[in-house]
């Protein structure tokens, strides 16, 4: 899902082989996908590292979503209108920041 104006397309090693697609749809973009690392048997030690590097960011973005999903419900939407849906879900987002921010929230409050 892409609209042209990201600055950077992070995927797992699935999304490899669509450089040119990704390439054609956010011409600006960085391509942060990662690359397949055994080729014949052997082990890219210096690609191994980097998509280890990019899976961090990926995992760090998607705890917010675990998060909407099993503690605020959004499994499944229902249609309510795109204002009403939207509202929906960036309070739900605005919760999440603080739900995953609460124990450096409250480490400021206690003496």
């Amino acid at each position: 899902m892409l609209h042209g104006q990201e600055q950077g397309v992070y995927g797992d090693s699935a999304y490899a082989s669509q450089k040119a697609l990704i390439r054609g749809k956010a011409a600006k973009a960085r391509d942060f996908t990662n690359q397949r690392t055994c080729r014949a048997g052997e082990v890219d030690k210096v690609a191994h590292g980097k998509n280890r590097n990019k899976s961090k960011i990926g995992a760090r973005v998607e705890q917010g979503f675990a998060v909407v999903k099993r503690l605020w419900g959004f499994t499944k939407v229902r249609y309510r209108g795109l204002a009403k849906n939207a509202n929906r879900a960036f309070v739900a987002l605005a919760l999440t920041n603080v739900y995953l921010s609460r124990k450096r929230l409250m480490a400021q409050v206690r003496p």
